[in-house]
């Protein structure tokens, strides 16, 4: 049975409230918010004032240089952003009754992904539905994960330290990892290289490469040739390692069909072992809890079929 003072409380609650609280949780502070939202800063404290008060429950602990959500901030954080990824939907979903396919398909991607098969596949897609739109936003592996669970981007591509559950994956291409130095490097220009020469060697990592994160592997290889015990640069960022590596900041691993146009161009050199590299899988991340719109559920069944047509070993690149 619903309580009156329950059935009342969607009613009296101002939306724009939770829509002001989710920004305060992800910006981590008022005044970030604030200045995300275009607002004063007293306007934000008293909406999220207000809104605890609707709640009766303390939901941030806002001190000087302290800043944290509360147990009850985090179910209404979770909550907050599920009803906004059910209403960035709605534009998507009211275009189903076009007699062409419209709709646009989000896609949250970690940097420099680089697979023709996925390519090949976008390219058809959008010239039989073109009307169709699409945006692609980069974050860090975790965060794409993140995005998708929580209903703000039709599909994810990404790396995976362990499959979510909540989550349905597959393996949309494999990549082989090797080392790579810049034409700066000492040992560039030399005939032969033994595995013994990278010894104590200055390296490069991928914030993704500690113990437990989805290029471990890496890390492992980097032991198993007594590279130098700590990273000299560090990045999220494939671009960011690649330019690390040209400036000689250390030697970095990178795909091996990535780094293909820098090897031919001479700004980089592959460095041993040449075999049994780290072997890396990159994946496709939906949402089985999602609406998902006309446009996504075909686009979702053309690129799941697409999948299960070419074998995981042909959609594996650096063999």
């Amino acid at each position: 049975m619903i309580l009156p003072h329950q059935n009342r409380f969607p009613w009296n609650l101002d939306w724009n409230l939770l829509r002001t609280f989710m920004v305060v949780a992800e910006q981590r502070g008022i005044s970030k918010a604030a200045a995300h939202l275009g607002l004063k800063q007293p306007t934000v404290s008293a909406a999220l004032k207000r809104l605890e008060q609707a709640f009766g429950q303390t939901l941030v602990i806002r001190k000087p240089n302290e800043f944290s959500i509360t147990r009850a901030g985090q179910v209404l954080y979770a909550e907050c952003a599920g009803i906004f990824g059910t209403v960035s939907q709605l534009p998507a979903i009211m275009e189903e009754g076009n007699a062409e396919l419209r709709g646009h398909i989000s896609i949250a991607i970690t940097s420099s992904v680089i697979s023709e098969h996925f390519d090949e596949f976008l390219n058809r897609f959008s010239n039989d539905h073109p009307n169709v739109t699409y945006s692609f936003s980069v974050y860090e592996s975790d965060e794409v994960e993140k995005m998708v669970t929580l209903n703000r981007s039709s599909f994810g591509i990404c790396l995976l330290p362990r499959i979510p559950k909540k989550l349905n994956t597959m393996v949309l291409y494999n990549e082989y990892f090797g080392l790579y130095c810049g034409a700066r490097h000492r040992l560039f220009g030399v005939k032969d290289i033994d595995p013994q020469d990278l010894e104590g060697e200055p390296f490069v990592a991928f914030q993704t490469e500690a113990e437990g994160g989805p290029l471990e592997a890496v890390s492992m290889l980097r032991a198993r040739l007594n590279l130098a015990r700590n990273w000299r640069g560090v990045s999220s960022s494939l671009n960011e390692i690649r330019r690390m590596i040209m400036a000689n900041v250390g030697i970095g691993a990178l795909p091996l069909h990535v780094a293909k146009q820098d090897v031919a161009a001479g700004h980089i050199r592959q460095l041993p072992p040449y075999e049994d590299l780290p072997l890396v899988s990159i994946y496709l991340l939906s949402n089985p809890a999602r609406r998902h719109s006309e446009a996504e559920t075909i686009f979702l069944a053309e690129i799941e079929a697409e999948l299960s047509a070419v074998g995981v070993s042909d959609r594996t690149y650096g063999k």
